[in-house]
């Protein structure tokens, strides 16, 4: 039987990608779409009611957000996909056929949306980490099998570095998968801080993070696209 996919797309303040966001995934095939808002200010919830997408809304905090998305789901299989991504029209059946080969959970090849050459360059290292390190991040849109999702014990209630916590968890199971997408990713946050500089400081926080400083530290490091 063709395994069933719900995307939980977590969104604050998403006014200008929401629509795309939803309606990539339901052009992409996907049995469900459910939106959950973290109190947005903006017209996010009744633009992403207006493109399809089941809106719920959750206390702040992406974990929270994504766990509440999952919960509600129906589908055998969760994609987490960001709201300020999209995806392409065929990624829904790259995750039905992976399933159904026994794939059980991984991400998508990225298309970051800027032309430059350093771009270029991220995509590569990012599905390196993929390949190498079985480690998949939340703009590469993590999908996993729900059986394996609530073994693993879905994503920690932590404040920052939780689509990190969940890939450390999941590849004690299983190596994550790297499907050929692609996701298309907005550069908005390497535009706002420069892509070499925005690079530097997401190593400095994996680095932080890994010699034990607290992620409710470390999301004082960390800004909000409308922060």
């Amino acid at each position: 039987m063709c395994t069933s996919v719900s995307v939980i797309i977590p969104a604050l303040n998403e006014a200008a990608n929401i629509q795309k966001a939803v309606s990539s995934a339901w052009h992409a095939g996907a049995d469900e779409v459910i939106v959950v808002d973290g109190g947005s200010r903006d017209e996010t919830a009744s633009l992403a009611d207006s493109a399809g997408g089941s809106v719920l809304q959750s206390p702040l905090g992406r974990a929270r957000q994504q766990n509440h998305g999952a919960n509600a789901a129906i589908g055998d299989t969760l994609l987490f996909l960001h709201a300020d991504c999209w995806l392409d029209s065929d990624c829904i059946r790259q995750v039905r056929d992976a399933i159904a080969s026994g794939k059980l959970h991984g991400g998508f090849r990225q298309s970051i949306a800027n032309s430059g050459s350093v771009y270029r360059l991220l995509e590569i290292g990012n599905n390196l980490r993929v390949r190498c390190f079985s480690m998949v991040y939340g703009d590469q849109a993590i999908w996993v099998h729900r059986e394996l999702f609530d073994r693993v014990g879905q994503f920690a209630d932590i404040a920052l570095m939780e689509d990190v916590k969940l890939s450390e968890g999941l590849r004690k199971h299983s190596r994550a998968t790297l499907l050929p997408g692609c996701l298309h990713v907005s550069a908005r946050r390497w535009q706002t801080n420069g892509p070499i500089r925005q690079t530097f400081r997401n190593w400095s926080l994996m680095l932080r993070y890994k010699t034990g400083v607290s992620p409710d530290d470390l999301r004082k490091f960390y800004r909000c696209h409308d922060e």
